[in-house]
């Protein structure tokens, strides 16, 4: 009796045998337009510096921020997120300095604009940490907590006066309750209906935030856990995604992106708007740290790093990388 085949008949390693197999059947590709660039401009200095923290990333000047986008738009890189770092002295209590026309943000998008027009999302993070001397995403009540509602008024004037100067997009990422829905009825009063919002739906205490304190030169005194999503806790951020749509949110965010791959699931599984995921400080720096010390591939590890978020259903994706990988997938 002849005998056709052998055991096992079925050999998904057929599916794996050379690279362009393996590129021909992968379920997950990245590409350029998928990436986001966040990058901090910084008041005050003539040559952009380097954060000791995280290797390779800079506070830019208003000049480099400009080149910086320049270079973003010829690699093929969707969108720039934009964070203010201004003079300390220029920090109080209220974060006046954030709602300031002239303030080290709004010029940062208005140079932007004027260097890329619509050839670059230009996107602006809606949030009072970078510019309050306690580096808190809010104002404070008397006890010292942060005051909800009177954040949200703040957040109001953000949003008008970050759209004036150019901003597509605002990013609200202090977590106060209302939030969106708050910016989306500010927007619309100037006439800026046509200013999309990208919610940080689910913005966890996290430890990973740490080198970004350092890029926009947090003041911050204690910690962040009465506002932002505690750790432990899936459901929390689902009530906060049906809150966010709710209220008018055109795009959703997970943030960070590599410790809550599953919570990005769920979200993704849940929406019809776009989902995104911001690679934060700490990947981005844990990474780059073992590379130096030789304990891993550098280029295998961002890759792999941003295809297990896109595999986890962001549509887009901040990350510090975005330029760099953007030319390598190009």
């Amino acid at each position: 009796m002849t005998r056709y085949g052998s055991f096992p008949g079925s050999r998904p390693r057929r599916l794996r045998t050379t690279p362009a197999m393996r590129r021909m059947v992968a379920e997950t590709r990245l590409h350029p337009a998928d990436l986001i660039l966040p990058a901090f401009v910084r008041e005050g200095i003539d040559a952009p510096v380097e954060i000791g923290s995280m290797p390779g990333v800079y506070q830019h000047t208003r000049d480099s921020l400009k080149k910086a986008a320049a270079e973003a738009v010829e690699a093929g890189v969707s969108g720039i997120m934009l964070f203010g770092v201004p003079l300390e002295e220029k920090k109080d209590g209220a974060g006046t300095v954030g709602t300031d026309p002239d303030g080290i943000l709004q010029q940062g998008l208005r140079d932007v604009r004027a260097e890329v027009g619509d050839e670059l999302i230009v996107m602006s993070d809606l949030c009072l940490d970078e510019f309050t001397d306690h580096g808190h995403c809010g104002v404070l009540d008397e006890q010292g907590r942060v005051d909800n509602d009177a954040t949200l008024e703040r957040y109001a004037e953000m949003a008008q006066v970050q759209a004036d100067a150019g901003a597509h997009v605002v990013g609200p990422s202090g977590m106060m309750d209302g939030q969106i829905g708050v910016i989306r009825d500010a927007l619309d009063q100037i006439g800026r209906e046509d200013v999309a919002i990208l919610a940080y739906t689910a913005k966890y205490s996290s430890a990973f935030y740490g080198p970004f304190r350092e890029a926009v030169g947090s003041s911050l005194k204690g910690d962040r856990k009465t506002y932002q999503q505690d750790p432990a806790n899936t459901r929390e951020s689902l009530r906060e995604l049906a809150l966010d749509l709710e209220e008018g949110a055109d795009m959703v965010m997970v943030k960070p992106a590599g410790p809550y791959l599953d919570i990005l699931a769920k979200v993704a599984g849940e929406v019809d708007v776009p989902v995104a995921a911001y690679q934060i400080s700490g990947e981005y720096s844990m990474i780059e740290a073992a590379a130096q010390r030789g304990w891993i591939d550098r280029d295998r590890a961002i890759m792999e790093s941003l295809t297990g978020i896109k595999r986890a259903g962001a549509n887009m994706i901040l990350t510090y990388w975005a330029t760099e990988v953007a030319r390598r997938l190009g």
